[in-house]
């Protein structure tokens, strides 16, 4: 992406100092300290990548994805968002969107869910169709415990004032769905029933036991509940009338 030369961190190696303009630019790889503006040059210029992010400064470029440990799981959540979705005009789910959080974070997410300006959203899309600013939640396919998904990110999350953060790690078969207060992430924690509910979305709810279990159906059963409850009917009203 074009744009003007920046000012190089003095903590960022020599390689990344490339020029923006004139010669190639260099590949990306694993661990690369770069701003945010030479992140995205050099990511537009790598049609071969699928997925590179940003994080605190520093490129991540994640692994192959295997079927069971992501890509099924991806699919369990897309179809939960995306149905909460279809019954909630003024809000609107994405899949790997590029989001510009900060001047150090251009994070990929696995999905999030964000509410439209007009409705009193705090992110929009840019001219060149990228995320800016933070939605309301995001969430992510983590392997472990041990992922950057908890960490690093976590952090630049928080600061940004991401309201609600969904991790799932899939091998440790746990869900942690933090929403933050007082600038901190706090857990939310299932009730009786065995859901968790979202502080941001009302009716989005989810039935942990059941997606863990690979039970989409019962998810959806439960998720259909949420959004006929007199909450989600004011929720979309507020949206409705712009937030």
């Amino acid at each position: 992406m074009a744009g003007h030369n920046v000012p190089i961190h003095p903590s960022v190696s020599t390689r990344s100092s490339a020029p923006l303009s004139g010669a190639h630019p260099l590949p990306l790889e694993n661990g690369d300290r770069l701003t945010r503006q030479e992140f995205e040059h050099r990511y537009a210029a790598q049609s071969d990548i699928k997925k590179a992010e940003l994080i605190e400064g520093v490129v991540h470029m994640p692994s192959p994805v295997h079927f069971a440990g992501h890509a099924e799981p991806h699919v369990a959540i897309l179809t939960w968002l995306g149905t909460y979705c279809a019954f909630t005009p003024g809000v609107r789910a994405a899949d790997n969107a590029t989001i510009r959080l900060d001047l150090d974070n251009e994070p990929q997410p696995d999905a999030l869910l964000r509410i439209e300006p007009q409705a009193g959203g705090r992110s929009r899309l840019s001219e060149d169709d990228y995320v800016e600013g933070a939605p309301e939640l995001i969430i992510e396919i983590a392997a472990s415990s041990a992922t950057y998904d908890l960490h690093d990110k976590l952090r630049a999350y928080r600061r940004n004032g991401v309201q609600e953060y969904l991790v799932w790690r899939v091998y440790e078969e746990q869900l942690d769905w933090f929403v933050l207060m007082d600038d901190e992430y706090r857990p939310l924690t299932p009730g009786p029933s065995g859901l968790l509910h979202s502080q941001v979305f009302p009716g989005l709810r989810l039935a942990v036991d059941a997606l863990l279990a690979g039970d989409v159906a019962r998810v959806l059963a439960e998720l259909q509940t949420g959004v006929g409850t007199p909450e989600h009917a004011t929720f979309v009203e507020r949206l409705q009338s712009g937030g």
